[in-house]
């Protein structure tokens, strides 16, 4: 395990599924995981043969879009714990090669907060993954700042993670080129696209600036943020907006990972622009395979220190493990 010099590595955005929870997501949901299903399924021999094969020593484990943010509202607190109570026996079993972040019962939104102080307290999860919107809601709505103000209190971040974009999105943006490039939707475009605007909501919001303390996760190195940063940040410092630097507030709040992004010039960027501590590795698993991202991570023109920040260094600090 490990790189070939001996460095640690912790790949932070690795999904599975929950075979029960599985049910209540509608097909069209999913965004084509189907195809996926034995390997988000396998758990331990054939996802844990991966990793020694390839050298990732711990996975952080979340379940695969869109969660528990498409549930009936109704019933959304009881299937989300029952969730996080199954996800719990799986890393105890294995506490050597996983860690979790919690499912959150968005749809019922004056449950999620404390269910992320059961699971951060009680079940010893790393932080939450909220996926996409929640029945056509984005996450910095007001209903769920008291997330924001637990995830703050606990000091765990909270990983903003893509699901299949809203249905009208779909018909305005994106049809009818779905039927042949379905992946359109989700890694293609719609995933950046719906995260990134999630992202820049969340600091628009105002809740970052009365949680500074909350910490925000975006895979992918960040959905394109880092890249657009100086062009976001000068166009809402022009006359006519309201006084705020998207700047500072995206480089003390937010952290990027290189989830199924495996771009050299892209991680420059990025480092550029939020310097190597605010970058963790993560492979995206099995979406991704495991191996192009170590092979890359492996030969990538890093210096050591900021190699072993990215690949064990900013995890351990910012997930405590």
């Amino acid at each position: 395990m490990a790189t070939s010099n001996g460095a640690q590595v912790i790949a932070i955005e690795e999904h599975y599924w929950d075979p029960e929870l599985t049910p209540h997501v509608a097909e069209q949901d999913r965004g084509g995981a189907g195809v996926m299903q034995a390997k988000l399924e396998d758990l331990f021999e054939a996802r844990i043969a991966e990793m020694d094969a390839t050298g990732v020593d711990i996975q952080v484990l979340s379940h695969g879009a869109p969660s528990t943010q498409r549930l009936d509202p109704a019933t959304a607190a009881e299937v989300t714990r029952a969730t996080n109570d199954r996800l719990r026996d799986i890393v105890a079993q294995r506490p050597d090669r996983f860690a979790a972040f919690a499912n959150l019962p968005t749809p019922d939104p004056a449950a999620c907060a404390d269910e992320l102080s059961r699971c951060v307290n009680e079940l010893g999860f790393k932080g939450a993954m909220i996926h996409g919107l929640t029945h056509g809601v984005f996450f910095d709505d007001a209903r769920f700042w008291p997330v924001f103000e637990r995830a703050q209190a606990l000091d765990v971040p909270l990983y903003m993670h893509p699901a299949v974009p809203d249905k009208t999105v779909v018909e305005r943006y994106y049809e009818p080129y779905v039927e042949d490039f379905p992946a359109l939707l989700s890694a293609g475009w719609g995933f950046t696209v719906e995260t990134a605007t999630q992202g820049i909501r969340i600091v628009l919001s105002g809740v970052l600036e009365k949680y500074p303390d909350c910490k925000i996760i975006l895979g992918h190195l960040g959905e394109g943020l880092p890249f657009l940063l100086w062009r976001i940040d000068h166009a809402l410092s022009r006359p006519g907006n309201k006084a705020l630097s998207f700047r500072e507030v995206f480089s003390r709040n937010f952290h990027i990972t290189t989830s199924g992004n495996f771009s050299d010039p892209a991680l420059m960027c990025s480092i550029a622009e939020m310097g190597a501590d605010r970058i963790l590795f993560s492979v995206d698993y099995p979406f991704v395979p495991n191996a192009p991202g170590m092979d890359w991570i492996e030969r990538v023109h890093l210096n050591a220190e900021d190699k072993a920040k990215i690949l064990n260094g900013n995890a351990k600090r910012l997930l405590k493990l």
